[in-house]
C-alpha cells in the first residue's frame, strides 16, 4: 500500500501563533489551522490573552468540529497559539490535545509543538522528583513543565535557552507567555516553522499556506535554534539565535509526502521540489511506457514530473520530425474522498474491497497499454500488490512502479508516525524482492542523492534516518549520523545560556 492515500506516515501536527494590533486572534488562528488541517486530524486547539488573562479551547476531531462560533467569540484577545494533532507520543485523547496550557506563579503559558522528544521520559522523571505532577503522558506537557519552572528564575528568553539544553529531539514550537507569542525551532531545524507578516500584526506557522490563506506574506523561514519573539502589539518581531549546529538535521520527507504543495519549506516550494524529484527519478530509472499515471493524490506531482522528463527524453530521440511525440501524463486512478481512515474491514474480502471502494480505474488510460505507476513512497506495502492488481484487471498489459523516495528502511523518531521495522517492508526485503511481493513488472526507487540535489542541501544536513537507519538524535539501541551530546539529566536544570 503506497502513502499517498491509505497507510502513509501519519506525523503530524501543525502550529500557528499571531500578533494582532487590532482584532481578536481567534478567527485568523482558526482560518490557519484549517489550512494546517493535514498536518492532523485528531484534535485541534486555540490558546489566547488578552493582556490579562488567558482563554482556551481544545476539541477532538477536525477544526470544524472542534469548534463552534460560540468557541471563537469565548476566545478573547489579539494574541494567540493553535495547533492540530496527529498523535505520535501520548494518547488519543483530550489530554494530550494541544495547545497545553498552564497558569503558574510567573503567570500563564501556553505550548503548541511539532515533532518529538528522545529523553522526555529523563527530563520527565527528573520534575517529577522535583515535585512536578503531569496530567497527560505526551512529551508537550514536558516542554512546558520545564519552559515554566525555568521562568520562575529568569526572563523568557533565559528560560527557553534553559529548557533547549535539557530537551534532547525535534521541535517546532508556537509559545505564549502571558501575552507574548514566540516561536522557536529545534537547533537541527527538523522540524518546519516560518515567519510572515500580516497587514495589522505578524504569524509564525508550520508552513507558509497557512500564511497564504489570512492574506499575508512569507518572511522567511525560522532558523534552526532561532526564537522569534512578536511584539505583543502586533507592530515588530525580535530574533534571537540560541543555539547554532555546524549541520542541521531538516526533514525530507517533509518536501516529499508531508507538506502541502503550496507551501515553501527551507526556502522550497514543496510542488516544484517534487517535480524535480519526478525529473530525476525518470533520470535515474525511467522507462518507457505508454502512459503514466500517479497515485493520487501525493504522487501528481512526482508523476507530472517524470512525464515531463520522459516526454522531453523521447522528443530528443524520436520527435526529429517534430510531429510532438511524447509520454502521455493521465489520471488513470479515481480516488474517493469520502471513505475515511476508519472505515470497517472485518473480512479478507472487505479489506479487499476497501481498496476498490477508495480508488478506481479508468479504463479507457489502462486497456491495453503499459502503465508506469508513479508515487511518494511505500511504506508497509500491504496493498500495493492490489493496487498493481487493479490495473492489471482494467486491462494494463504491463504495470511499472516508481517511487519518488528512497526506500524506507527504519522508524521515524521524530514525530512521524511510521512504522516498525517488522512492519517496514523494506526493511529486510531488496527491491526486487518487493517488486515480487507486489507483482510489478519493474520498480525503482529514487536515490537518496537525488533527493540531497533536489533540495539543494548536502547529504549531511538532512535528516535521513528513515532510509538510512542513522538518525541526527542520540537515541537507544540506534546509530547516529554525527557526533551528538545527549543532555545529562538530573537535579538541578543545567544552564548553558546563562
Amino acid at each position: 500500500m503506497t502513502a499517498g492515500w491509505t497507510e502513509g506516515p501519519t506525523e503530524k501536527c501543525g502550529v500557528v501563533g499571531v500578533s494582532l494590533a487590532d482584532r481578536d486572534a481567534a478567527r485568523p488562528l482558526y482560518y490557519a489551522l484549517y489550512a494546517l488541517q493535514h498536518r492532523g486530524q485528531e484534535s485541534a486547539g486555540i490558546v489566547t490573552h488578552d493582556g490579562f488573562q488567558q482563554y482556551d479551547h481544545v476539541g477532538m476531531g477536525l477544526v470544524g468540529d472542534a469548534f463552534s462560533e460560540g468557541d471563537l467569540d469565548g476566545l478573547r484577545g489579539r494574541v494567540g497559539i493553535g495547533h492540530v494533532r496527529y498523535p505520535t507520543a501520548g494518547s488519543v485523547d483530550s489530554s494530550c490535545a494541544q495547545p497545553f496550557s498552564v497558569s503558574f506563579k510567573s503567570g500563564s503559558l501556553g505550548l503548541s509543538h511539532n515533532g518529538n522528544l528522545v529523553n522526555a521520559e529523563e527530563v520527565r522523571d527528573d520534575l517529577e522528583g522535583l515535585g512536578h505532577a503531569f496530567t497527560s503522558d505526551g512529551d508537550t506537557e514536558v516542554i512546558a513543565h520545564d519552559l515554566a519552572r525555568n521562568l520562575l528564575d529568569g526572563d523568557l528568553i533565559r528560560a527557553v535557552r534553559r529548557t533547549m539544553d535539557r530537551v534532547h529531539g525535534s521541535y517546532a514550537l508556537t509559545i505564549m507567555h502571558d501575552d507574548t507569542v514566540v516561536g522557536l525551532r529545534d537547533p537541527e531545524g527538523n522540524r518546519p516553522l516560518c515567519l510572515g507578516r500580516l497587514e495589522d500584526g505578524y504569524v509564525l506557522a508550520s508552513e507558509s499556506a497557512a500564511i497564504d490563506v489570512l492574506d499575508g506574506e512569507l518572511i522567511r523561514d525560522v532558523r534552526p535554534g532561532e526564537l522569534v519573539v512578536l511584539e505583543p502589539d502586533g507592530s515588530g518581531y525580535e530574533t534571537y539565535r540560541l543555539v547554532e549546529r555546524e549541520r542541521t538535521a531538516h526533514c525530507f520527507f517533509e518536501h516529499v509526502y508531508f507538506a502541502r504543495p503550496d507551501s515553501v519549506i527551507d526556502g522550497k516550494l514543496v510542488y516544484e521540489v517534487r517535480r524535480e524529484l519526478g525529473r530525476l527519478l525518470w533520470e535515474e530509472s525511467g522507462i518507457e511506457t505508454d502512459v503514466v499515471m500517479p497515485v493520487p493524490d501525493s504522487g501528481r506531482a512526482f508523476a507530472s514530473g517524470y512525464a515531463e522528463a520522459a516526454s522531453e527524453a523521447r522528443g530528443d530521440a524520436d520527435d526529429a520530425d517534430g510531429d510532438g511525440a511524447g509520454i502521455e501524463f493521465a489520471e488513470g486512478l479515481m480516488k474517493n474522498r469520502y471513505v475515511g481512515r476508519t472505515f470497517i474491514m472485518p473480512t479478507q474480502d472487505a479489506r479487499e474491497r476497501a481498496v476498490k471502494l477508495k480508488l478506481n480505474p479508468i479504463r479507457s488510460t489502462v486497456e491495453g497499454r503499459t502503465v508506469t505507476l508513479v508515487d511518494d513512497s511505500i511504506v508497509r506495502g500491504t496493498t500495493s500488490d492490489q493496487l498493481v492488481q487493479l490495473l492489471y484487471e482494467a486491462g494494463a498489459e504491463e504495470v511499472h512502479m516508481r517511487i519518488g523516495a528512497p526506500p524506507i528502511v527504519a522508524p521515524c523518531y521524530m514525530g512521524i508516525n511510521m512504522a516498525t521495522r517488522e512492519e517496514l517492508i523494506a526493511s529486510e526485503r531488496t527491491v526486487e524482492e518487493i517488486r515480487e511481493r507486489i507483482d510489478a513488472d519493474s520498480l525503482a526507487y529514487l536515490s537518496i542523492d537525488a533527493v540531497a540535489e533536489a533540495l539543494s542541501r548536502s547529504r549531511a544536513d538532512l535528516c535521513l534516518g528513515c532510509v538510512t537507519g542513522e538518525y541526527p538524535y542520540d537515541i537507544e539501541g540506534e546509530a547516529t549520523d554525527r557526533d551528538v551530546n545527549r543532555p545529562v539529566i538530573g537535579g538541578e536544570a543545567t544552564g548553558a545560556g546563562d
